[in-house]
């Protein structure tokens, strides 16, 4: 059986094709491990355990070893009361495991596959029937909407238009005979719920759950990498996959057969991986490959950092390295890359929270990180010949990117400081390495960034195989025709601001306006432009005779916003509402004010759009009511971005 959706409800739940759609049940109580450190200090809970709830002697294997301990057969509620009884002394395991994920992990189960082919192949078959529906109208204000219009496109395209009672109807008729094991949806996590809420109140049957019913993620807030984002809430059908196409981002980055790899890697239903970050997803696979092997979960981290004196934290590698490039212009410049570097010093040193103190032992997170290093080695051959392997490629690369964060964060189940610090301990002393292996080879090295080195010199191929033999880590190179370093404020080199073109015809920039998240689109179209012009030289020469058509480009986009010629949408800036309460004046304080103004909910970590209307007042105007913009302001904008952009041209004269 494909299996393509689980769940539990107090048995597990499957959902797969094999002639057809099938739903298996599975019986599989709650369960989790307690391990006591000193047993008969807790003899009095333990009988009373014994005594309400059904329990096991049995080993417990971890990666730190085989302890003794009770398999006991309740819930999370349960765990959390032995923890309080015990003062946290009794180390739990597998508390806040998804029972799903764990039965599948236990008998050797796993989603977006037949049980045949194997987890790790890039090719796989998708014998999924599919459905995409758009619906029209502002998604942040659903309350205020009256669902009119659907388009629907399932082989072919067809609108559903007429009374709202009349097209809800009518698309949950379609749903209900087409049967799709797909939606594919903008918005969807807003729309979902909206039409089920009208369905009930037309006394219409759902169709959207295969089974009647759905499974509720709550909305939330939380910090991240020093900053706070948001997660929206979603209803997930039981059943059949609901992937939101606007909010999702590994759909965004990876499309439907990223989310599937995900799924397969995870053990988790697609439903989940479309919903949650790389991180979680990384996290989600370690867990899963704990549980096939027979390794408990830990339910809190007790080992996340161990005590150290003042000296050793001083003394311990705390982040990886970053040269800083004199800034101008350099011609015949070749990048030099390591192909995930971090995941492949995790594998190559054996690093794992327990070889810190037993480097000999073969360690767990080297262990499953391994062939998803290797996988993603196959995947970005395969992906130059053939583009299909593309959403593979890139959700490897992303939880690839993430699974060094989290051997440092503290909740990560299988993370440890010292282990974070030893990663960016060995980055730095490889940097280093080739640096001085480049010098050594009479190449000039212009800047380099933790995974990553510019040089000059010839010939590039002898240097990148050098680099290989002597780190046993795989390399890419990109060669430049010419690329300018950005300069910061006080006239020193960036370390992560750079454009330049490369020999393949293609400009590669980094850290301008055009690549920044809060840029309106007018501004980063204006520098996408200007690097288009770009673009067509090879040479400082070359470059040097494009300037007047770039001056020319600068001058159109000026005089288009002076005459207020220019889509009012164009000009949106789109930011993250890090708090409702702000202490001081800002674009951001207006914002919020104004959207809650409109009626529109907010929570820390949302993002937002608005046009500034006054900047000298902070005066802005949500994106969908915007009538009105401060011109001085977006002049300065694309100001700035003409001055990053032109930098190269003040270079070369």
């Amino acid at each position: 059986m494909w299996i393509f959706d689980t769940c539990y409800k107090g048995c597990v739940e499957m959902w797969g094709r094999e002639r057809g759609i099938i739903r298996a049940s599975a019986v599989y109580p709650q369960s989790f491990y307690m391990h006591l450190p000193d047993p008969p200090a807790h003899r009095e809970m333990v009988e009373a355990l014994e005594s309400r709830f059904r329990t096991e002697e049995c080993s417990i294997m971890t990666i730190f070893g085989t302890f003794a301990g009770h398999r006991i057969f309740a819930g999370r509620k349960v765990a959390e009361q032995i923890e309080i009884q015990t003062r946290h002394q009794a180390e739990l395991y597998n508390v806040d495991v998804r029972h799903d994920q764990r039965y599948l992990a236990e008998h050797d189960l796993f989603p977006c596959g037949d049980g045949e082919d194997s987890r790790f192949s890039p090719d796989f078959a998708v014998p999924l029937t599919s459905l995409k529906m758009q619906l029209f109208g502002d998604p942040s204000q659903p309350g205020n909407i009256s669902i009119n219009c659907i388009e629907i496109q399932n082989g072919r395209k067809r609108r559903l238009e007429g009374p709202e009672g009349a097209v809800i109807s009518d698309l949950l008729d379609l749903i209900k005979a087409h049967d799709p094991d797909l939606i594919l949806c903008p918005h969807a996590d807003t729309w979902i719920p909206l039409i089920v809420r009208k369905a009930r109140r037309y006394g219409l049957e759902s169709t959207i759950s295969r089974s009647g019913f759905f499974k509720t993620m709550t909305s939330r807030s939380y910090w991240s990498y020093g900053k706070i984002s948001h997660k929206e809430g979603a209803l997930i059908p039981e059943g059949r996959i609901l992937i939101d196409t606007a909010r999702s981002f590994v759909f965004a980055e990876s499309g439907l057969k990223g989310v599937l790899m995900a799924s397969r890697l995870s053990g988790l239903s697609p439903n989940l991986t479309a919903r949650f970050t790389p991180g979680t997803l990384i996290s989600s696979y370690e867990v899963f490959e704990a549980l096939r092997r027979g390794i408990a979960v830990p339910f809190r981290k007790r080992d996340a950092e161990d005590h150290r004196n003042i000296c050793e934290l001083r003394t311990c590698d705390k982040g990886g390295m970053i040269f800083q490039p004199a800034p101008g212009y350099y011609e015949a410049v070749h990048q030099i890359d390591f192909t995930s570097l971090y995941p492949s010093i995790i594998v190559k040193h054996n690093l794992s929270p327990e070889t810190i103190r037993d480097p000999e032992r073969k360690g767990f997170l080297s262990t499953v990180i391994s062939p998803l290093l290797n996988l993603r080695i196959e995947t970005k051959r395969r992906k130059k010949v053939s583009p299909e392997y593309a959403g593979v490629d890139c959700v490897l690369k992303w939880m690839l990117v993430t699974c060094f964060g989290y051997t440092g964060y503290r909740n990560a189940k299988f993370g440890q400081i010292q282990v974070h610090e030893q990663i960016t301990g060995i980055s730095r002393e490889l940097l280093m390495l080739v640096k001085e292996r480049a010098e050594g080879m009479d190449f000039q090295v212009l800047h380099g960034i933790v995974d990553c080195l510019w040089v000059i010199g010839e010939p590039i191929a002898v240097f990148k195989e050098a680099v290989e033999k002597e780190t046993g880590i795989l390399t890419e190179v990109d060669s430049y025709d010419w690329i300018i370093f950005l300069p910061m404020e006080d006239g020193f080199g960036a370390y992560n601001r750079y454009f330049g073109r490369l020999d393949t015809g293609n400009m590669k920039i980094r850290g301008v306006m055009a690549r920044k998240a809060d840029t309106p689109e007018y501004v980063r179209r204006m520098q996408k432009e200007l690097f288009a012009v770009m673009a067509g030289a090879r040479s400082r020469e070359e470059l040097r005779k494009l300037e007047p058509e770039a001056i020319e480009v600068h001058r159109r986009y000026l005089e288009e916003l002076v005459e207020a010629d220019v889509d009012i949408q164009e000009l949106v800036i789109h930011r993250r509402v890090s708090s409702l309460r702000y202490s001081r004046r800002c674009a951001e304080a207006s914002a919020a004010a104004a959207h809650l103004k409109q009626g529109i909910a907010l929570a820390p970590g949302m993002e937002i759009g608005y046009v500034v209307k006054d900047a000298k007042r902070w005066e802005v105007e949500p994106d969908r009511i915007a009538s009105e913009f401060d011109a001085d302001y977006y002049r300065r904008l694309l100001k700035k971005a003409w001055e990053e952009a032109a930098y190269a041209f003040d270079q070369v004269r």
